[in-house]
């Protein structure tokens, strides 16, 4: 790997190097921080977990191959080549960030409260019809996932797309000071992590700490529609460039025509150019990304033609608005997360759906202390739509219900304590022909409700 050396690694991670001469100026095969998936010549970074400490693994590791250890603890991997530092996980950023910059691959960073995985993947979408790109895999957009993101990254590599999610303040500062990106794109400011961020102002400093670490000759886009990303006026004396739904921008959409559950047309202008475009996926929200991956394919210098194209080769992800029809229901599989803005976004799409339509939903995490209120609002949202039945599961999403209940006082609502309470009473609330939504945080384990709607059944 170009520039992984324990002499530039142990530099760039404020580590001490020890181990003999010859070793220090060898370049890394690969770095892992499993001690399972050790490969000859690698560097190995022990992480403390909660169940086990990966500096117990430093001898056995050495022993099948590993080239060097990065140690918190020296004794632990004494008689071993190893990088001695503070924290294995701090240094695993700075080293990542090493890595990063020795390979000088164009990077685009993505960040938001809602929609951070859609857009990453329309983003990726779009930029592969011209260039070789990596992307950030699942949900490994953390200070531990971001690093191991970058270490995939290989010199036939053109582009790499990188997610940073947070939920405390300083966490950006580090992830961006890692990848140091060339373009950023963020995608909102919500309602989320407010138990550690506070209110969306707090979301707002959080999340724009990234604008420090973008490179001066790159570029910032930024949603348009969001009211404290408009106040944006510049990054490093650069205008960002704002994308929406109104002719203001420099990238927005016209033309929008719901296409059901089969996604949404609608014209995409550039500059002063134009062209009609069918996002494979429903909803307002996706156009919005697909405005995002437009901007980002300008920026790269594709043709509309390109970008068109990768828009409409988009796939969705299980557990991020996944269409699965089975057994009579067309089931929208939207439970990997949740927040009031991405909550709200999954109810007007299922609206727009025809036939009977179900909405499941459930308790959305890390809302601080307005979090009943929080909840209440969404069902407040819910009860003005013209879904047919609601179910609501988990000792918050009862706030779900009480809101709809207030808009809608007829309104078809049935509440659960918890998912297992609600698994046998399916049958009896969701029916064939049913359009049913199942959304909630990761916490509640709602694939479950998925996965008990969509089993084959046995004839």
């Amino acid at each position: 790997m170009k520039g992984l050396t324990p002499k530039k690694m142990a530099a760039a991670c404020g580590g001490q190097y020890y181990g003999p001469k010859e070793i220090a100026d060898t370049e890394v095969t690969a770095v892992t921080t499993d001690s399972r998936k050790v490969t000859k010549g690698c560097l190995f970074v022990p992480l403390k977990g909660t169940r086990s400490d990966g500096h117990d693994y430093i001898p056995q590791v050495m022993k099948d191959g590993a080239l060097v250890t990065l140690t918190e603890r020296r004794e632990a991997a004494a008689g071993y080549p190893n990088i001695q530092v503070e924290s294995t996980a701090d240094a695993i950023q700075k080293i990542a960030g090493l890595y990063r910059r020795e390979l000088d691959i164009p990077v685009v960073g993505i960040t938001g409260s809602v929609g951070k995985t859609s857009t990453k993947e329309m983003i990726a979408a779009v930029l592969s019809q011209k260039y070789r790109v990596l992307k950030t895999a699942g949900n490994f957009n953390n200070n531990l996932g971001l690093p191991l993101t970058i270490f995939r990254l290989t010199p036939e590599d053109e582009i790499a797309v990188l997610e940073m999610g947070i939920s405390h303040f300083g966490e950006m500062e580090k992830l961006a000071e890692t990848a140091n990106p060339d373009t950023m794109v963020i995608t909102n400011i919500g309602t989320c992590h407010l138990e550690f961020l506070k209110d969306r102002d707090g979301v707002f400093k959080a999340k724009t700490e990234c604008f420090d670490y973008v490179k001066y000759t790159g570029s910032v886009i930024l949603n348009g529609e969001d009211d404290k990303l408009i106040q944006v006026k510049d990054v490093h004396g650069k205008q960002p460039i704002f994308y929406g739904l109104s002719p203001r921008f420099r990238v927005y959409a016209d033309n929008i025509k719901p296409l059901g559950l089969k996604g949404i047309s609608c014209t995409i202008n550039i500059d002063d150019d134009s062209f009609d475009v069918t996002v494979p996926l429903p909803g307002i929200h996706m156009v919005m990304n697909a405005l995002a991956g437009a901007a980002v394919g300008a920026e790269y210098g594709l043709t509309n033609e390109q970008i068109k194209a990768g828009i409409e080769s988009l796939e969705s992800l299980g557990g991020r608005f996944h269409i699965v029809e089975q057994n009579g229901l067309q089931v929208i599989d939207d439970c990997y997360n949740a927040n009031p803005m991405s909550m709200k976004a999954s109810l007007g799409v299922l609206n727009d759906a025809g036939g009977h339509r179900v909405a499941i939903l459930g308790d959305m995490g890390e809302l601080g202390k307005t979090e009943n209120e929080l909840h209440r609002e969404v069902g407040e949202y819910a009860g003005g739509t013209s879904i047919d039945r609601f179910i609501t599961v988990g000792p918050l999403a009862k706030h779900i219900a009480e809101g709809i209940r207030a808009v809608k006082g007829d309104a078809d609502v049935t509440s659960f304590d918890q998912v297992d309470d609600l698994l046998p009473k399916l049958p009896e609330l969701v029916k064939a022909g049913d359009t049913v939504l199942v959304k909630a945080s990761h916490f509640m384990n709602f694939g479950s409700i998925v996965e008990a709607l969509t089993e084959e059944k046995k004839a």
